[in-house]
């Protein structure tokens, strides 16, 4: 039984996410490489792959037709973003029943607080068996291979799971320091190459040469992280799980075209459009942009692009759309070459204030309420069903804007929160429900 002082947080991670939700929607993938493939046809590069298919030496990055070149019994799959939603959220909707606190960080990992469950769950089992009872469920109910370690901090965890792939392992308290001794430094998240540059600099490349440096030095150096990590990696550091939602700081779209598109005043159309929907989520999240950033990819993979700073933050389309075309202007002055893809990037964000003044409504709030309604209009009759003149003209121009694809389904924790638990405002408004969750959790396990 662990002390009370000592958090015991839990990494959940789904294997070669994109790909195994692959084989849990087509059972005769089992067994079989596969790979997803982006780009425009679903052939561009590698964004996943399993582990049979990494045996042949197939990893992300690669370029599907290198990829078939090195299995050609494998199988190339174009990437179902909406599929891979459902799936996540089935996933996260079993972790939740697990730990009475669970923070979601992207759509295939998150960490689980199971602090006191070895009081109050584990009284006839141990963490291994409820751990891997935990992994199994979500196998045999959602199709998903995932791996989970276990320490005293998110840090500790998510190395665990690192090291336990494919699998669980479970590093005791008092067994933080040698496991970590040998092992380098860049495995931990937050040590980039800069960081660890200086570190090297100091003579530190594994977790066990840090613990040996003083603690003065790193403090000197890195400030309360320099700390923060001294007492990692002599086995000291113990943080529970934080259910924190963070004010988002950028809005931003990168999209690959479903042409090479030699107008480019239909690349502007497109542009603007995205903006559009950009500007409207801006304003739902009640916030603000004070910087706007335009990026130009042609067919040859040559960028160009330009931004724009504003004198006070802006929520409104007149203001983005004028911003966008004289970026627009200055990033294509000269250019040539067909567009392959365009990126767009709201950032510098500032709460927007909706409330009425003693004059009546602001402009803030009349957009706002604008969005409200198209909001609900879309949420009863589906999305598009209200346009802005941009997205109606895009769709005019090219038919291939019909049905847009589905983004990839990358998100900030405060999104992933949203969509499991239906707002952002309060993340802990269903604490009470988790904890009746916990206590039948707990009934189960002690029947």
């Amino acid at each position: 039984m662990y002390s009370r002082s000592s958090a015991r947080v839990l990494h959940v991670d789904g294997d070669t996410f994109f790909a195994s939700c692959e084989v849990a929607l087509d059972a005769s993938l089992s067994g079989r490489p596969v790979w997803v493939g982006g780009g425009r046809n679903g052939n561009g590069i590698v964004i996943a792959a399993n582990r049979e298919a990494k045996r042949f030496g197939i990893a992300t990055g690669m370029a599907c037709f290198e990829a078939q070149r090195a299995c050609p019994h494998g199988v190339l799959a174009r990437p179902q973003y909406d599929e891979y939603r459902r799936l996540s959220q089935a996933m996260f909707r079993i972790l939740e029943e697990y730990a009475p606190t669970m923070a979601p960080m992207s759509i295939d990992e998150g960490f689980l607080d199971l602090t006191t469950m070895d009081r109050h769950v584990w009284r006839h089992t141990s963490a291994t068996e409820y751990v891997n009872g935990l992994r199994e469920r979500i196998r045999r109910e959602v199709g998903l291979p995932v791996s989970a370690g276990l320490g005293n901090s998110p840090w500790m965890a998510k190395l665990a799971t690192s090291a336990a792939k494919p699998g669980f392992l479970e590093v005791p308290p008092e067994g933080e320091a040698e496991f970590l001794k040998d092992r380098p430094l860049s495995e931990l998240c937050g040590v980039g190459k800069r960081r660890e540059r200086a570190l090297a600099a100091l003579g530190a490349r594994t977790f066990g040469d840090v613990a040996r440096l003083p603690s003065a030095v790193l403090k000197q150096r890195f400030g309360i992280w320099g700390q923060q990590l001294w007492l990692f990696a002599n086995g000291r550091w113990t943080e529970p799980v934080v259910l924190e939602v963070k004010a988002r700081t950028t809005i931003s779209s990168n999209t690959t075209l479903p042409h090479d598109e030699p107008d480019y005043g239909a690349a502007l159309v497109f542009a603007c459009s995205e903006l559009a929907r950009m500007v409207g989520q801006l304003r739902r999240e009640r916030l603000q942009a004070r910087e706007v950033g335009l990026g130009i990819r042609f067919t040859d993979f040559t960028e160009t692009g330009a931004r724009h700073r504003f004198d006070h933050a802006q929520c409104r389309n007149s203001i983005f759309n004028t911003a966008l075309e004289g970026l627009f202007d200055e990033a294509m002055a000269g250019a040539w070459k067909p567009v392959r893809q365009i990126r767009l990037c709201l950032w510098n964000l500032k709460p927007l204030d909706t409330q009425p003044t003693l004059w009546g409504g602001t402009d803030e709030e009349r957009w706002g309420a604008v969005d409200e309604a198209m909001e609900r209009l879309e949420g009863k009759f589906g999305t598009g069903t209200v346009m802005t003149g941009a997205q109606l003209a895009l769709r005019r121009l090219d038919a291939a804007h019909e049905s847009p694809k589905s983004k990839c389904p990358f998100a900030p924790a405060r999104e992933m929160a949203k969509n499991l638990w239906g707002t952002d405002r309060d993340p802990l408004s269903r604490k009470a429900d988790w904890e009746r969750k916990l206590a039948q959790v707990a009934a189960h396990h002690h029947g």
